[in-house]
């Protein structure tokens, strides 16, 4: 297909059609999905004119899709097929672990296989594009929407970012191809995270060091990946939204990180120019999101009813119009959809969804984004013969999804009682019907269990509707009553495991006084309660790792590792002195640090630098001895960090650089080697120049941010 030429039959009707996105209810009175995200307005497309749009969202229905396809290619005078998109972010139909618990893995070909299979369930749902990965840097656990990312780290939401990527995509050029990959699309673009307080759509500061050095990277990883799309944000950088903003689209995303895809504003993005106050009208929010380089308008009627009067005045060029149409076009040449409007779905076998494969991949990809935070006195795993009591709000219900889970079907979730009573004979589960309420008789029904067993099994945590978008929250804790349950079942019974079903890192001081054992258990998806079973019975040893630092309160939001060094800063030697950089009433730690995590047996690293002579592709390398020096079988993800000592800006204290995770039998010994490059101790100055300065850096080698340093070297050009 020559789309040159294909463009050159279009009217200006038909050009600007291809830019303009809907939902399905466009197209019958039944919207697929059910959900509303936004403000639909005064919007209408009338009559005929709905066979001109480009692309439709939120069907994740193959009879839906493929009716609404049929019908369009029949009244399209070109014959100019529809992309359908959706929010395909952690499954469609079988739902895998968030992506937060996902990056709780720090494994890679998790995060792909996790793609890859959510693609094959699209491609029979009929879906051709997901709107993921997210890859937002994300320091402020407020904020609803860290389930969907990665965590706090440029270097690990790099890493998944490809893997994302690689494993919705395939192969460069394959999409045309191979139907069962579907294209990808990463967002937000750009500084999402940043929300001021944590507050979904609020306003966003961050200076042109920040942006380059912290939230640009992860957005490159999917551009080298050859990401097919890109999701514009609603907040400002600069004083103007992402949406209309030309140094955002053009001088970051086009130039700065030659990004040659279609760029799609979020839902009514558009239109909320208006709302911002940086444009008096839609007609000139339409011209603002075109120049600016905004590609598809997804949900606004600004492109459809008033572009086509802005490039008759002038204000708006046909060669902007006809760039971004070709875009538009290119991408549905690339999904092959000029050749095969479906995507094989016409004659696709759909035994593959929710099957016995996908299942368990499922469950070992749950069981591997677990994070073990505590287990005082070995409580875990819990051996078969006691008797456990099941308690908690988390305990019967099948609300173990989390937000954004397409397609899923509640239902055929597996609740961690499901899970429990098929391991253990002798078991008793209280029920509490609420996560924001636990009655009376529901309190003394647990007290009551917890006397008449050995061990309580606490599940507690959020409702899904509790994390994800418009899910800030002012205090992260576990609502009080959770928290008063669980005192009150101490006093009775201090052997207590507890469960956590969260979309967040929360503050788990008051849940980590109360109890012997901890299990960050996210919300997994369709596998739940067979996964955390699998650990808590110690069929599988725990080895996840967390991506964002847990804070011991939250008043030291926003807490990363990796936070900039500071002229007084608190160390062991200036603990009680006053003017230094700590707070009066809380320590400066985090409860729990990022990339930390426990397993049911130990690991041994012995590391090694060792600096080779002249080259100028390796600094230096590190040789790390990793052994398993206990009694089951387990896995360690080792991680690489580095410090540079000076810079011509503050650096920050640590930074991550490299991390492997490797598998061992209980006395097996594996050596693994971290090459440190010029790039890794490479920076941007305040020129917004990527450099590299003689100086030197320390190395740190461990099991979290908390590693230990191993040593240091003088890098000299």
């Amino acid at each position: 297909m020559d789309i040159q030429e294909l463009l050159n039959k279009m009217t200006i009707k038909e050009k600007i059609g291809q830019l303009v996105q809907v939902t399905p209810s466009f197209f019958s009175e039944v919207d697929g999905t059910g959900i509303i995200t936004g403000l639909m307005g005064d919007y209408e497309i009338e009559g005929e004119d709905i066979y001109e749009v480009g692309s439709v969202l939120g069907s994740y229905d193959r009879e839906e899709i493929i009716s609404i396809q049929k019908a369009y290619l029949e009244k399209n005078r070109l014959g100019i097929p529809l992309i359908f998109m959706a929010d395909v972010i952690h499954g469609i139909h079988t739902i895998f672990p968030i992506p937060l618990a996902l990056a709780s893995s720090w494994n890679r070909q998790v995060a792909e296989e996790m793609a890859e299979l959510s693609a094959k369930e699209c491609q029979i749902s009929g879906v051709h594009l997901t709107f993921s990965p997210m890859v937002d840097m994300m320091r402020d656990p407020r904020w609803g929407r860290v389930m969907e990312g990665t965590g706090e780290d440029s270097y690990l939401n790099s890493e998944f970012s490809k893997a994302f990527v690689r494993g919705y995509q395939g192969e460069k050029g394959e999409l045309s191809e191979n139907f069962q990959r579907i294209a990808a699309c990463v967002k937000h673009f750009v500084g999402y995270g940043a929300v001021e307080a944590g507050r979904e759509y609020n306003h966003v500061s961050i200076d042109d060091l920040e942006l380059y050095q912290h939230y640009l990277p992860s957005f490159k990883a999917a551009i080298d990946q050859d990401v097919k799309m890109v999701m514009t944000s609603f907040n400002p950088i600069k004083g103007i939204p992402s949406t209309g903003n030309e140094y955002v689209l053009k001088k970051l995303l086009r130039k700065q990180l030659e990004f040659e895809g279609t760029v799609i504003a979020d839902w009514g993005a558009i239109a909320q120019l208006v709302t911002h106050g940086v444009a008096e009208n839609k007609a000139q929010a339409s011209s603002m999101a075109l120049k600016a380089g905004c590609d598809i308008d997804m949900m606004t009627n600004s492109y459809y009813d008033y572009l086509e009067s802005e490039i008759s005045s002038g204000n708006v060029s046909m060669e902007l119009l006809d760039s971004a149409v070709l875009r538009v076009l290119s991408l549905k040449k690339d999904l092959g959809l000029f050749l095969d409007p479906y995507r094989g779905a016409l004659e696709i076998n759909d035994e593959f969804i929710m099957g016995k494969e996908i299942q368990k991949r499922a469950l070992e990809i749950s069981e591997e984004s677990i994070v073990l935070l505590k287990n005082t006195d070995n409580i875990l795993p819990v051996t078969k013969s006691k008797k456990i009591a099941l308690i908690g709000p988390k305990a019967v219900t099948q609300d173990v999804l989390g937000a954004w889970s397409g397609y899923g079907d509640p239902l055929q979730a597996v609740s961690l009682a499901t899970g429990l009573s098929k391991e253990y004979e002798q078991i008793e589960v209280i029920p509490i019907s609420s996560v924001n309420h636990i009655s009376e008789e529901e309190k003394k029904q647990a007290v009551q269990a917890a006397k008449n067993n050995e061990v309580v099994i606490l599940a507690l945590g959020e409702s899904s509707e509790e994390s994800g978008e418009a899910a800030s929250k002012g205090s992260i804790e576990l609502h009080r009553s959770q928290i008063e349950l669980l005192q009150t079942i101490e006093k009775e019974n201090n052997q207590i495991v507890t469960v956590l079903f969260n979309g967040r890192p929360l503050d788990l001081r008051k849940v980590e006084k109360y109890s012997k054992g901890m299990i960050e258990a996210w919300f997994l998806g369709t596998q739940a309660g067979h996964a955390i079973t699998n650990i808590l019975t110690g069929h599988k040893n725990p080895s996840g790792k967390l991506p964002m630092t847990f804070p011991y309160s939250t008043g030291q939001i926003p807490i990363t590792y990796n936070h900039m060094n500071t002229g007084n800063p608190l160390i062991p030697e200036r603990q009680n002195e006053k003017y230094i950089s700590k707070y009066l009433d809380i320590p400066n730690d985090p409860l729990y640090p990022f990339g930390y995590g426990l397993s049911y047996t130990q690991f041994s690293l012995q590391s090694q630098l060792e600096i080779p002579e002249r080259n100028d592709d390796i600094v230096a390398t590190v040789k790390v001895n990793v052994t398993n020096t206990g009694e089951v079988s387990g896995a360690e993800v080792v991680q690489l960090y580095i410090r540079d000592l000076i810079g011509q800006v503050v650096r920050p204290v640590k930074e991550l650089k490299g991390f492997e995770k490797v598998y061992l039998k209980p006395g097996e010994q594996k050596t693994i080697y971290f090459d440190i490059s010029p790039e890794d101790l490479s920076y941007y100055n305040m020129e917004l120049e990527w450099v590299l300065d003689d100086g030197w850096f320390d190395v740190f080698v461990g099991n979290s941010s908390q590693a230990p340093k191993i040593g240091g070297f003088k890098y000299e050009a």
